[in-house]
């Protein structure tokens, strides 16, 4: 009678499922990436400038997804003393710890596009 394997025993192995749990749980959904990932290459943006740059994103989308990511630290928002008000979004130095993340999941994602469809 074969044994079934136990993945999730250890301690070390339920840390790294947690923190893995936890990862996703703050960067899910289809946005979040493309909102790092603009601010990252754009520095300073306005709620506007992210709207044009994220192809398909709505307002109230972009919003909420911009509040998910201040609340997590990864982004601040700085309200400029503006008439009409304008607000500034950039990524935070915790939120700049993700580029190498972003790097690699963009390689990774060119390479795999090019496995499968032979094309960037």
């Amino acid at each position: 009678m074969k044994k079934k394997a136990v993945i999730n025993d250890t301690p070390v192995c339920q840390v790294r499922m947690q923190a893995i749990s936890d990862t996703m749980s703050i960067l899910s959904g289809k946005w979040k990436f493309h909102i790092l990932g603009t601010l990252m290459e754009g520095h300073k943006l306005g709620f506007m400038d992210l709207l044009r740059e994220i192809d398909g994103i709505g307002s109230k989308m972009l919003s909420k997804e911009l509040q998910d990511l201040e609340m997590n630290h990864l982004v601040s928002r700085t309200v400029m003393n503006t008439k009409p008000i304008t607000v500034e979004y950039a990524v935070t130095e915790y939120g700049a710890t993700l580029a190498p993340l972003i790097d690699e999941l963009t390689k990774w994602g060119i390479a795999y596009r090019q496995s499968i469809h032979g094309s960037k």
